[in-house]
């Protein structure tokens, strides 16, 4: 099974998850420049915003870097075109099925990764023509599904015929370890990278991940098919209090209407939304980029070795 960074030329097997108003030039040239797959997320973009993020990563990196796209997104059509236009290799999708776009991105040689927590829809996906399916697991931050990684990433690795990339639940050495024993061909990390210089987030948002314990974080929006993980807070709990007494969705949306923005932009850590995964409470100071995927890759190495004279032993 050849390795992520093997099939894209790049150090690491990691792709930096695609994280709505987070993920700029910024962070994307960053974990691109440190050896991975860095993605510059159009969720909170419009098509002069993306442009001029693709144009400034370009001019911080000569490495690999992609754009994640999220289907529902009400520009999506002109945002799909942007990434033509910009000559953008690597596109990551959510939230839909990228049908429409297919033919022409795959024209243009782009490489496209969609992200689904369904083995029938990575189907559909590696039916149209997707280069590699990320499976995300609920422990991720952010959209989930219900699907574990533990338990998603072998099933669809036995169900596919692409690489599969293992998503959520990641964010140290012995993970990837664990990920590629599934039979992934690497790693998305988005948690991870929240603690990091480069990671354009308010500093109170930052403090908020490394506070977290681990059971800090709890999936909103699930009685209303919309299910998101965050860190608790007082919006949070306010929002499970009035879900489970059966507000409709226009009364819940009060509670999360630029929620995000005013976490990531403002600091606001009671009423905005800390989107951030499960691996939160191991994740105890920041770190540059470089720095976090060195530690990452050298404990994979240390765990993979020790696993291989623990086998010997037992011979």
């Amino acid at each position: 099974m050849k390795k992520l960074n093997e099939l894209l030329g790049i150090k690491y097997p990691f792709i930096q998850g695609g994280m709505a108003n987070i993920a700029t030039a910024q962070l994307a040239s960053a974990v691109s420049n440190a050896g991975g797959l860095g993605l510059i997320a159009a969720g909170g973009m419009n098509v002069d915003t993306l442009r001029e993020n693709i144009r400034k990563c370009r001019e911080m990196t000569d490495k690999p870097f992609g754009v994640n796209l999220m289907l529902m997104h009400p520009q999506i059509d002109d945002l799909a075109k942007v990434v033509l236009e910009e000559g953008v290799k690597f596109v990551t999708t959510g939230a839909g099925m990228p049908s429409k776009y297919m033919e022409e991105w795959k024209k243009a040689g782009i490489k496209v990764f969609p992200v689904t927590s369904s083995v029938m829809m990575a189907k559909r996906l590696q039916d149209l023509g997707a280069d590699m399916i990320i499976a995300e697991g609920c422990e991720s931050g952010g959209h989930v599904g219900e699907m574990t990684t533990m338990a998603i990433v072998p099933q669809m690795v036995e169900a596919l015929d692409v690489p599969v990339i293992a998503a959520g639940g990641v964010a140290s050495g012995k993970q990837l370890a664990a990920a590629f024993a599934l039979g992934a061909s690497g790693v998305q990390m988005g948690t991870v990278f929240l603690a990091s210089d480069e990671c354009p987030i308010h500093q109170n948002y930052k403090d908020a991940v490394l506070k977290a314990r681990d059971n800090d974080t709890v999936v909103t929006g699930r009685i209303a098919g919309s299910p998101v993980r965050i860190i608790k807070n007082a919006m949070s709990r306010e929002y499970l209090k009035h879900e489970k007494q059966g507000a409709t969705l226009m009364e819940l949306e009060q509670y999360t209407l630029g929620s995000l923005r005013r976490a990531v932009f403002d600091g606001d850590t009671k009423t905005g939304s800390l989107m951030a995964g499960q691996v939160s409470g191991q994740i105890k100071t920041i770190r540059p980029v470089a720095q976090i995927m060195k530690d990452i890759y050298n404990e994979y190495l240390e765990t993979v070795h020790k696993l291989a004279d623990e086998a010997e032993e037992i011979k």
